[in-house]
């Protein structure tokens, strides 16, 4: 029966590769052929399809230098199948091992990122677009399961995808899987159809790689319990590719109404954030990384998970991330960023500035809004009255502050009474106490009089400067960001 049907294999690739618009034509296609069988099937139907599809084809091979001298024959191998039918070829070899240890990878993620910088060096090189790999239906079963034990989440349950891009600091390659649709039994049976002999690479019997132990115990062992787990893993594998693409759209839409990128950092309005869907939340944060990274690759869930356990901490709480990353939770936003001192949610001031008062005053960053008014206007107990909305409003006694205020950022050797303290201390050694992250110290504004400092804003005014029974005029201070 599986004989009688490969004739059908060659249309069953070209109509999958015509539904998902894997190819155009007149384009030029890298085929990765590592001498297996999924490669070998793949090259001799796409070499039978190039007229019909209108591909020119040159053919890649990377020696990973694993296998000694069968590595050698592998390539050998390779090489006469290009000479045989005639393609270009691009056959090099990379020193995996070398590259696993310099970069402290496992070896199969170490193999994997040779072989895709090789991949888009030859792409350069001979100016395509894509790259064809020969993974089957069995590799996508396999990668679902890998993503389910390894907990990547509803976006790791979609598994391998028809046509997908391997980010580089060169240009994104375009990577098509035109055998995704057929199993590797379907292509053992299409090289002994037409009598080649691939190789067989001995390291996929060992049960050390996770995949390998899959294939050979998880799968069997599933199967005993549901003969009809393949179709069932594929089915999932189509939901959660739906509910991502869904997912997908809905991040990009809503990312202009609370995301923004200051260079390198993705800052999320807290507000707008806080009210969005769990799930939402996790496609923002995610897409936060990749924008920064170039790629997600190594965020895993688990990040994810951390980052949104960060969402209810106090300002100030920071998480390291893969990739140099850092989320950092402020009053008002959230942020993600690689470089360190852009941490603080507050804008950087530059220089002094002169207040308004009243009035209005505008600063990079910031609005102040200066008004006077009466004590009696002053909710609850005007005696000491200080800090409302978030620290970012306060009031003072106009006698004693007087009107010729200015803001500036901190100096070596600033003092000041925080309220309800009697006597004066360090700036610094009260940003300590008040446990004030030191990438925001810079930042914080503070307001002087020309006798003393007002007001540290965001923490705390200066006792000597309070609202008491005595005072005829208070002035308003606000404080907004914009």
């Amino acid at each position: 029966m599986k004989v009688a049907s490969q004739p059908l294999l060659e249309q069953r690739v070209l109509d999958f590769t015509r539904q998902h618009h894997l190819l155009s034509a007149n384009e030029k296609l890298v085929v990765a052929v590592s001498g297996g069988a999924d490669s070998v099937c793949l090259l001799h139907i796409l070499v039978g399809l190039k007229e019909e599809l209108k591909v020119t084809l040159h053919l890649a091979h990377l020696n990973h230098q694993l296998r000694d001298t069968d590595s050698e024959a592998d390539a050998d191998y390779v090489s006469d199948l290009a000479r045989k039918f005639g393609i270009p070829a691009t056959i090099e070899r990379r020193d995996v091992k070398g590259y696993q240890k310099q970069k402290r990878l496992s070896l199969e993620e170490a193999a994997r990122e040779v072989r895709y910088r090789f991949l888009t060096k030859v792409a350069g090189a001979t100016g395509a677009e894509r790259v064809a790999v020969g993974h089957t239906r069995d590799d996508h079963i396999e990668t679902i399961l890998m993503h389910l034990i390894r907990g990547a989440g509803t976006r790791g349950m979609r598994g391998m995808q028809p046509y997908t891009e391997w980010p580089s600091k060169t240009g994104g390659l375009v990577v098509i899987r035109p055998l995704l649709g057929v199993s590797h039994q379907d292509t053992e049976d299409y090289c002994r159809r037409h009598r080649f002999a691939p190789r067989l690479d001995a390291s996929n019997l060992s049960l050390s790689p996770l995949r390998n132990r899959i294939r050979q115990q998880l799968l069997p062992l599933l199967q005993s319990y549901n003969p009809g787990i393949a179709e069932a893993l594929l089915r999932t594998g189509r939901i959660a590719g739906d509910d991502i693409d869904f997912l997908d759209k809905e991040t990009a839409r809503l990312w202009n109404k609370i995301a923004r990128q200051e260079g390198e950092a993705i800052i999320l309005d807290k507000p707008k954030f806080d009210r969005l869907p769990s799930t939402l939340k996790r496609y923002l944060l995610r897409a936060s990384a990749e924008k920064l990274l170039g790629s997600a690759k190594d965020i895993e869930m688990r990040h994810i998970e951390e980052m949104m356990a960060a969402l209810g901490k106090p300002a100030g709480k920071r998480l390291s991330l893969p990739g140099g990353l850092i989320f950092a939770t402020g009053y008002d936003q959230y942020q993600l960023t690689t470089d360190m001192t852009g941490l603080s949610p507050l804008p950087r001031l530059e220089g002094e500035a002169q207040l308004n008062i009243p009035g209005q005053t505008r600063l990079p960053g910031w609005r102040i809004e200066a008004t006077i008014i009466k004590p009696s206007t002053i909710k609850g107990k005007p005696e000491g009255a200080g800090l409302i909305k978030n620290n970012f409003t306060a009031h003072f006694d106009l006698a004693k502050t007087g009107d010729k205020l200015t803001v500036r950022s901190r100096r070596r050797g600033d003092r000041f009474q925080p309220l309800g303290l009697p006597q004066p201390k360090k700036l610094g050694e009260f940003m300590i106490d008040a446990k004030i992250p030191q990438d925001w110290r810079q930042h914080i504004p503070i307001v002087c009089s020309p006798e003393q400092i007002v007001w540290v804003v965001g923490w705390r005014l200066d006792d000597r400067v309070k609202v008491s029974q005595k005072t005829k005029q208070v002035l308003c201070l606000k404080f907004e960001q914009g």
